[in-house]
């Protein structure tokens, strides 16, 4: 299945969140907790010494070198060099009659840490990710022992060397596959995958596959679309393919594809969002000279002026089908069909119904990136086509008609769209994640988004 909606992450949008990471993993190391070490050796196979190591305080580890890597249809892999981390501990050694304890420092360099990342999701469609492999070499580990026999503490210094680098080693990869479990995959769960946009619609932004790594970036497929919030009913029409252009100037990159938009025109048609009623300063009356109390007076038809003098009128406009974009180069474009159902309002407050008419007429929209929402705005041609049913015949009453559509849709459909538009709707970002540097470009079949990100910690 197609995705409706691609979300793509080039290296500099993987090197922008690894310098973050690498931050937190940095903090992580930091606190890490080694065990008390004790042992035996025998000096020259004859004399038995015991030693124990306790206390040990690290008191930094430092990722000075450190990148991150896209593996194709793997994944993602941290390598890290030339780290160093400083500790310090109490020691007491026992040898016959010998007894002796103190402090030591101990330096650690040349630390190699080697992270993979798994990348995969849930059956909610959440992101998930994981170490699926780590490994750290540690090159050299100096021990400075203060006391009074030196010579002695030499005779074991090699042993404790190698005691710290194994239980290094070992805990370093703990702490980095911990890190990754209680920091990182609880962040990118914050990637919303369903987002409610008002009383009537929302969008299904759960992945349809687990992310995939190719040689320059990582894409992240979503099912994008709208749906309605009270009956959720199967899309009449596919996905298609996305052609992505080889752009990566950009952090990020958002693919919403004609799919993610038609289906938000079906979601608003299904849920009854797109029909609207107007009564305000529409009348029936010869007196002033027409349908509307507007600026623009238009004439009303003689039959309806005889049979309902001074009447309000109400204009119910609804769209017969959800109406079908179109993106190409040029822009987004639609043919939006309207009819208009025009009632008297009798004294009653019952409706007598008056004429039908069925106009087509070409939109536009300018979209925009704005707080991380798709926002927008539409600009409507003039209403054409179409024949009237009852109230009179011929094409002047159609023309007339055609003209009031006209104002209607100027002055109080535009303005209600535009309003809603503004608003815009979320794009799917993991918290605390802002857009700048917005980039907008059509191709066939899809808005293609670019942006750069920044990351605000709390």
């Amino acid at each position: 299945t197609n995705p409706g909606f691609v979300v793509r992450i080039t290296q500099a949008g993987l090197d922008y969140a690894h310098q973050h990471g690498i931050t937190v993993l940095e903090k992580e190391l930091a606190q890490l907790k080694l065990p008390d070490i004790s042992g035996d050796f025998r000096l020259r196979h004859v004399v038995k010494v015991h030693y124990e190591i306790s206390r040990l305080n690290l008191r930094s580890f430092h990722l000075p070198y450190s990148r991150i890597s896209l593996v194709p249809n793997v994944g993602l892999q941290v390598s890290i060099s030339n780290a160093f981390a400083e500790m310090d501990g109490n020691w007491r050694v026992k040898m016959y009659f010998i007894r002796d304890h103190g402090s030591f420092d101990l330096n650690v360099e040349n630390i190699y840490i080697k992270i993979n990342l798994k990348l995969g999701s849930d059956a909610s469609g959440k992101p998930t990710i994981d170490t699926s492999d780590c490994s750290t070499r540690i090159s050299k580990v100096r021990v400075h022992f203060s006391g009074k026999f030196g010579w002695l503490y030499n005779l074991f210094h090699s042993a404790i060397e190698s005691r710290f680098r194994k239980i290094l080693e070992s805990k370093v990869c703990e702490n980095v596959a911990s890190s990754v479990r209680n920091e990182l995959q609880p962040y990118v769960r914050t990637l919303p995958v369903t987002a409610r946009i008002d009383a009537m619609v929302g969008i299904d932004y759960s992945l349809v596959a687990p992310p995939t790594a190719t040689a320059q970036s990582l894409d992240v497929d979503l099912k994008g679309e709208f749906f309605s919030l009270a009956h959720r009913s199967a899309v009449p029409f596919p996905p298609l393919a996305l052609a992505f252009p080889p752009d990566h100037d950009r952090m990020v990159y958002f693919g919403a594809s004609s799919y993610f938009f038609n289906t938000a025109g079906f979601a608003y048609h299904a849920a009854g969002a797109l029909v609207f009623e107007i009564t305000d300063s529409t009348v029936v009356s010869p007196r002033n000279g027409g349908l509307c109390r507007c600026p623009y007076p238009l004439p009303a038809p003689l039959q309806l002026e005889k049979m309902y003098p001074d009447t309000q009128m109400k204009l119910r406009l609804s769209t017969p089908s959800a109406p079908f974009l179109n993106i190409g180069p040029g822009g987004l474009s639609l043919r939006p069909v309207v009819d208009i159902q025009a009632y008297a309002i009798l004294p009653n407050s019952s409706l007598a119904p008056l004429f039908l008419l069925s106009l087509v007429s070409n939109v536009s929209a300018v979209i925009d990136v704005k707080s991380g929402h798709i926002v927008g705005s539409l600009k409507v041609g003039r209403y054409g086509g179409g024949a009237v049913q009852g109230g009179g015949s011929g094409g002047a009453s159609v023309r007339m008609l055609q003209s009031i559509m006209n104002i209607f849709a100027s002055n109080i459909l535009l303005p209600r769209l535009n309003a809603r538009l503004d608003q815009g709707f979320p794009l799917p970002l993991p918290d605390r994640i802002q857009l700048s540097n917005i980039l907008v470009r059509f191709h066939p079949n899809f808005l293609l988004l670019g942006a750069d990100v920044r990351y605000q910690p709390r």
